[in-house]
């Protein structure tokens, strides 16, 4: 192992790719940062880039690069604007976009920042250590435990749910688990619910749905409220006040780093979790271990809101590569084209990569160091332009984020019917919204609901029934433990109205 880490670390500091760590990085921030787009579309285009290099480790480290970058980039217009740059900065908008209309976009930019680079950091610092260990432990999770564990997920709703707005949320993810069955079903492959339109055979798309929960509403209420770009304080958004964070501030975020992310490094080893439900799950469970005077500041601005989700996703997006390169399982979408990358380049990941080629296994896990530092030298300059773009007048602004909302949208599925249904559901969001209804539950419940389906449907068929829930110890310990997240904050709101009705009482 030692003599694979220096080869690894010869290798990854040789000026070609220090120089493909740094490109990688640009193009994925750049790409992060604009709607819609996303890692997956352009490291499918950079595939023949990649493979004209000829060195299969610049290659991938290039690669690796614009991935890490677009996670690392991706929650610069969630914050600003509202309009999620890539799937997985979802959950950082509601908390970011909210410090951005108090007037302290900075703020929210340099947290994401610092959370970004120590979520990464430590996922690659895991990586290195415990990647043929947690290789073995993925292997032990099966169809059964993927099903607890989005039933987990979906029993932290109420995590994004206001108060009082408990049964809104379980409404808006029952909502969310139906518009997830649009498409082919799992077990017999046959359309549902598509009305006949050939276009909704593959389903209703994530950055679809995400630009018309969030970045449509957005354009809507700057049309129909002028005042929206002003600040809580009257002042213009663009109008940076602060930049630093204070010591209190960093002594609140500093545990939530450290536990988002493990807590995302560990959800980004399971094949098939991914950045996207590492960062919900990591708002979550931050919101629910909070006290109860911080749980109200959730959604409302709340910094440990944009810690957790950034140090979550980031850090997963580096776990995801233990199955890719010691299983030659990609973990999601993105480290599946990065499979046919490694392919493609006549590298067979698995077990053997590590002895066989460990310049490439070494010098990919290195050079997440060396990027995420990239990273956070580019991005923390650039934080005071970076947000100028909210002091572009309104009239522009809107315009701006239509384009990226569309655009970003008929890139995910190439086909205009993504469009009509951005604009339907766009309209849907803005009403719920006058409502006062949570749209977060609603993408947690499209988010799980296929996976929740197809891991049900295989244990189903493998055990003929639901034995395999009493069969399997982990199965039935991760149901148990999403029973205790449903009735959890029932018991504690009870408790409260107990103890507050015993205090009226002793008056």
């Amino acid at each position: 192992m030692l003599e694979g880490f220096m080869i690894g670390l010869t290798t990854a500091f040789s000026l070609t790719n220090i120089l493909m760590v740094i490109g990688g990085c640009l193009i994925g921030t750049f790409i992060g940062m604009l709607p819609g787009l996303g890692p997956m579309s352009i490291i499918a285009i950079m595939i023949p880039v990649a493979i004209t290099i000829g060195d299969p480790s610049a290659a991938l480290i290039l690669l690796a690069g614009v991935y890490y970058g677009a996670v690392f980039g991706g929650s610069t217009s969630s914050i600003l604007i509202n309009a999620p740059g890539v799937a997985s900065t979802v959950a950082t908008s509601f908390d970011g976009y909210p410090l951005t209309r108090q007037g302290k976009a900075g703020k929210a930019l340099t947290v994401a920042a610092i959370s970004s680079f120590a979520g990464g950091t430590i996922g690659a610092v895991l990586l290195m250590i415990f990647a043929p260990a947690l290789a073995s432990v993925a292997l032990l999770f099966h169809s059964a435990e993927y099903f607890a564990l989005m039933v987990v997920g979906l029993s932290a709703i109420a995590a994004f749910a206001g108060t009082g707005q408990v049964s809104k949320a379980l409404l808006m993810t029952l909502l969310g688990l139906m518009l997830a069955t649009v498409g082919e079903g799992v077990l017999f492959n046959a359309p549902r619910f598509t009305m006949g339109i050939m276009d909704l055979q593959s389903g209703i798309g994530f950055i679809t749905l995400a630009m018309a929960m969030f970045a449509l509403p957005e354009a809507i209420y700057l049309v129909l409220d002028p005042n929206r770009s002003k600040t809580a304080e009257g002042g213009e958004q663009g109008e940076i006040k602060e930049l630093r964070i204070t010591r209190e501030e960093a002594k609140s975020i500093a545990p939530v780093i450290g536990r988002q992310s493990i807590q995302g490094f560990l959800i980004g080893v399971l094949p098939g979790a991914g950045a996207t439900i590492a960062s919900f799950l990591g708002y979550a469970v931050e919101r629910n271990i909070a006290p109860k005077e911080e749980q109200e500041q959730f959604g409302k601005g709340a910094i440990k809101g944009v810690a957790a989700p950034e140090s979550a996703n980031n850090a997963a997006s580096t776990g995801s590569f233990v199955p890719l390169l010691t299983l030659g399982i990609p973990g999601s979408g993105t480290t599946a084209i990065l499979l046919g990358a490694l392919i493609a380049l006549n590298v067979s990941p698995g077990p053997r990569l590590m002895v066989d080629e460990p310049q490439i296994f070494w010098a990919v896990i290195i050079s997440m160091y060396l990027g995420n530092l990239v990273l956070l030298i580019l991005n923390l300059p650039l934080i005071p332009y970076i947000a100028k773009v909210l002091a572009v007048p309104r009239n522009y602004l809107i315009p701006f984020i239509l384009f990226f909302t569309l655009m970003g949208a008929y890139i995910g599925q190439n086909n205009a019917t993504e469009l009509l249904l951005l604009v339907g559901l766009g309209v849907t969001a803005t009403i719920f919204r006058f409502a006062d209804y949570p749209l977060a539950p609603l993408l947690i419940g499209f988010i799980l609901g296929p996976l929740l389906e197809n891991n049900f449907s295989r244990a189903m068929q493998l055990y003929e029934g639901v034995s395999f829930i009493w069969e399997r110890p982990m199965t039935l310990a991760l149901l148990v433990i999403a029973l205790l997240l449903v009735l959890l904050p029932s018991y504690r709101a009870r408790r409260a109205r107990d103890r507050a009705e015993g205090v009226a009482d002793g008056d």
